[in-house]
């Protein structure tokens, strides 16, 4: 029986969070959490790694906050009229 934590399973591609995940660079953070819950079988016990994906997932989101703002054209308020 293959291990839930197997990241070759086939499931996984097709999986859209995973998808997101790897888009992210904080996969590994993503599994250490359900290596840790899957160990603990309590999310108290895995708050260091819990916080750890944290921020790696809000500089992510920094970041691509940040790119999509360099790429916005300026606003033009007569456009509206």
């Amino acid at each position: 029986m293959a291990s839930p934590h197997d990241r070759s399973r086939k499931d996984d591609e097709d999986d859209p969070v995973e998808q997101m995940i790897s888009r992210t660079g904080c996969a590994e953070l993503h599994y250490a959490i359900q290596e840790c819950m899957a160990e603990h079988q309590d999310w108290r016990a895995c708050q260091s790694q819990v916080q750890t994906f944290k921020d790696c997932m809000m500089n992510f989101q920094k970041a691509r906050k940040e790119q999509l703002r360099q790429h916005q054209p300026p606003s033009t308020k007569s456009a509206a009229s």
